[in-house]
Order: structure tokens, then sequence, then C-alpha cells
């Protein structure tokens, strides 16, 4: 693939210190609770003590990835030490036994699934690829609330009827490409053809993708892109091609960049319009993840590529940290586009 935006330096450093300003920080602070009673009142440092510091659950878990991803890259950067401290202090056996209690409670069945459990499963993956002492103590503590997210959504899947197609957290195509990549990094063989079955029963019968309908307003994922996206984790080469090429017929034969443009942010302090500029960032990566499973001389991967690229700047000159609204999870959407994390052949 043609060159596009790198990591340097001061991009490293900006992303890291974006999650650390998060991390601990519990006000604002969105919760998807369920109230039992009046003792359930609580603050969020007293319901999940490990993912409390951020504006949301799924936020918090991305940020703690965040840190954890680049860690393991960049070991002797300048925000190292703090990072370590931040993951020590929050990703306790203690704080993590809890966190596992109150996904259990009544009432929670469907707490963040699937979005905040895809993201937790991929911070399990990352900790369980490092090999390192630090990272080996971390996923340990982790275990149970891993666990516990892989039977929730091992419980879940075969009951739903249908693939939810939306653009935000409930989507599941996305969920599933990153649960799918952790189970084949644990060797987890049952939650695997678990993941593979409903993939291919969701969507490989799907024609047409409707791309024009793209993107809703308060988008920050792709149905279609994210759709395509998890069967090349499924398909073979050969198959997938034959597949995209029905799926995505709206892909030109050339280099062309106006298949799929960028969206544009109205209103980046607007939490929910500040959707768009995530929605740059995720394209970018689903796009380099098609294009990874198309042959080089494939004449249609050129135009996913030239897309990719120009996603990848909008997207990425957008975290400013400029606005909380943004700045508490684009970041983490920015590392996994620049360091290349859902493509198979990067750590």
């Amino acid at each position: 693939m043609e060159s596009r935006p790198q990591l340097t330096e001061e991009d490293v450093e900006r992303f890291a210190n974006l999650a650390l300003a998060c991390v601990h920080r519990e006000y604002p602070n969105k919760i998807a609770h369920i109230l039992t009673s009046d003792g359930d009142a609580l603050p969020p440092r007293s319901l999940t003590p490990a993912f409390y510091g951020c504006f949301d659950w799924h936020s918090s878990v991305h940020g703690h990835w965040l840190l954890v991803r680049l860690l393991r890259l960049f070991p002797e950067s300048s925000f190292a030490s703090r990072a370590r401290a931040a993951l020590h202090k929050n990703l306790t056996a203690e704080n993590l036994l809890q966190e596992a209690a109150y996904l259990r409670g009544e009432g929670r069945a469907s707490f963040e699934r699937p979005y905040g459990l895809a993201w937790l499963l991929q911070l399990c993956a990352e900790l369980r690829e490092w090999d390192n002492d630090f990272a080996k103590a971390l996923a340990t503590n982790l275990r149970p609330l891993e666990e516990e997210a892989v039977a929730r959504l091992s419980e879940w899947l075969p009951k739903l009827p249908f693939p939810v197609r939306s653009g935000e957290h409930s989507q599941t195509a996305f969920a599933l490409g990153l649960a799918l990549d952790y189970a084949r990094t644990v060797k987890n063989e049952l939650f695997s053809k678990l993941l593979l079955a409903r993939a291919f029963q969701f969507y490989f019968n799907d024609r047409k993708a409707p791309l024009e309908y793209e993107p809703s307003g308060e988008d920050f994922l792709s149905p279609c892109l994210a759709e395509a996206d998890v069967m090349r984790r499924v398909l073979g080469r050969q198959e997938f091609e034959v597949w995209l090429k029905g799926f995505l017929p709206q892909i030109p034969p050339n280099a062309s960049s106006t298949w799929l443009l960028p969206a544009v942010s109205p209103d980046r302090r607007d939490g929910k319009l500040g959707h768009l500029d995530g929605l740059n960032l995720s394209r970018a990566w689903m796009l380099e993840g098609i294009a990874s499973a198309l042959e080089p001389y494939n004449p249609r991967r050129h135009a996913v590529e030239a897309a990719a690229r120009e996603h990848a700047s909008v997207g990425l000159a957008a975290v400013t940290g400029e606005h909380y609204e943004g700045g508490h999870w684009l970041g983490s959407f920015a590392v996994y586009l620049v360091t290349r994390r859902g493509l198979r052949s990067q750590p």
C-alpha cells in the first residue's frame, strides 16, 4: 500500500496524553446503569472501579487499550512511566473482580453489548500477545472479566436473530471482528467457531450494499465497510474477492477517490455530531483491512487504498483534543488505525 500518515514521536505522546487525561477523570460521566434500589445510586468509581475514568465505560476500556498498545510498541517513550502507573492503579485484581461482579448484576445482561465487551477482549488480546511480565500480570488480573465477557457474548450471539446494522455501538459486524481477532489470539477455538458461524450466517448472502445511504448523521462506524471488514476475516482470499464484488459493486476498477468521500463534522463540541470524525478513522482502517485481503493485481484494490488514504488524512487531522467530546475517544481510533492493529500481519 502507498504511504499514508505514520506515527511520529509527537503523535505517540499526543495520543497517550489524550488517554492519560481520561483514565482517572470521573466526570462528566454517562453511565448505562440499571437501578434496582436506592443502594445502586453510587458514583462511577464505586460501580466500576477499573473503568470509571472517562465519559463512558467503553471509552475507558479502549483508552486503557491505547496505553497498552503504545507501551508495547514504544516502551521507552516519555509517557511510559505515567502509563504504567495508570494501568497499575486501575487494573488491579480487586478492581477487576468487582467489574466482573458488576457485569453479573441484575438487569445488566445487555451492559456494553457488544461494543464495550468487544473492546475489552481487544485489550485482553493486546496484553496476551505482549511477552512482558507487566502485561502478564495485568492479563491475569483481567481474566475474570474476560471470561465473563466471552460467556456473555457466547450466550447472546446464538439467540440474535438478525445482525444489527447501525453505525454506532450496537453494530454487530465491528464487534464480531474485534472478538474474532481476540479468539484467534488466545486460541479459543469454540468461541472462534461461534463467531465465524454467526458472521457467515449474517452476511454471506448479502449483495449490493446500499453504500449511498451512508453515513447517517451520528455514525462512527460504517455498516457496509464493517461487514466487508469482518468477512475478509471469515473467507479465504479468492472467495472474499468474489463476495466483495457482489457486495460492493460500487468500488471502481481504478484509483478513484470519489466513490467514497470522508464525512465532515459540523460541530465537534456536540458529542454525537463529532462521531463523524471517528467514522473517517474507522472507515480508513476498514478499507485497509479490505485491501489487505485482495490480490495486489486486483484493479479494485487501488480504489480501496486511495479511499483509505483520504479518510486517514482527514480523520487524523481531527484528533486534536480541543474538545473533550472527541478527545476522550478519538485517540484510540487513531492508534488502532496508524498502528495497523486490525491487519493480520501486524503484531
